[in-house]
Order: structure tokens, then sequence, then C-alpha cells
């Protein structure tokens, strides 16, 4: 069974931390590009952070940059994304997703997707 599982959300003050994870079993994660969705309540999904297959390209979206950082480990089979200098707009639920996507943060570009983790921003 090719499945995603996302872990590492929570509750953290603004300014804080986390550090998101995103595991794959039943298949190889190195062979996909990984992108990070977050979905608010009420808001359509939103594409965050985009790393390919290799590691050597990553992307942000422009709310992020300079905040988050996209790394994999394929050895574990595991792809991170750090999160600091979080803000309470950073509230959402966060999806990890693996494909080959044209169009690097256009949800319905990927195939597998993981159940998400709630990341809540408040003081």
């Amino acid at each position: 069974q090719l499945q995603l599982v996302e872990s590492g959300g929570g509750l953290v003050q603004p300014g804080g931390s986390l550090r998101l994870s995103c595991s794959a079993s039943g298949f190889t994660l190195a062979y996909y590009g990984i992108g990070w969705f977050r979905q608010a309540p009420g808001k359509e999904r939103e594409g965050v952070s985009y790393i390919s297959s290799s590691g050597r390209s990553t992307n942000y979206t422009d709310s992020v940059k300079g905040r988050f950082t996209i790394s994999r480990d394929n050895a574990q089979n595991t792809v991170y994304l750090q999160m600091n200098s979080l803000q309470p707009e950073d509230t959402a639920v966060y999806y990890c997703a693996a494909g080959w996507p044209r169009s690097l943060f256009e949800h319905r570009a990927y195939d597998y997707w993981g159940q998400g983790t709630q990341v809540t921003v408040s003081s």
C-alpha cells in the first residue's frame, strides 16, 4: 500500500519553530518530487514548498521564503519542512504530496498525498 505520513505538527507560539516530516511506505520517495501544501479553514489548498527528487532544486511560495526550509533524506525515505518564525497566518493543515509535477504548486499535479498534520500558531 502506497502511503505518505506527515508528522511534527502542533501548537506553537508566534515566532516559534516546528519541523514537519513526510515519510513514505510502500514506495521509494527518492524517485519523486515532493511538495508541501497547506490548507486553512475556508481557504484553498496552497503550495508552500517543493523539492526535486535529487534535492538539488527547491522552491518556496513568497510568504514563507527565508522562514521555511525544505530538505530530504532519501536514505531515510523522508522529506522535512523546517518552519521558523511562525506566524498566526501559517496556521493550517499541512500536507505532503509526491509526484512529478509540471506546475510545482498545483495540487492536482501530484499523485500521492498524506493525511495532513495540523499546525496552529497562537499565543
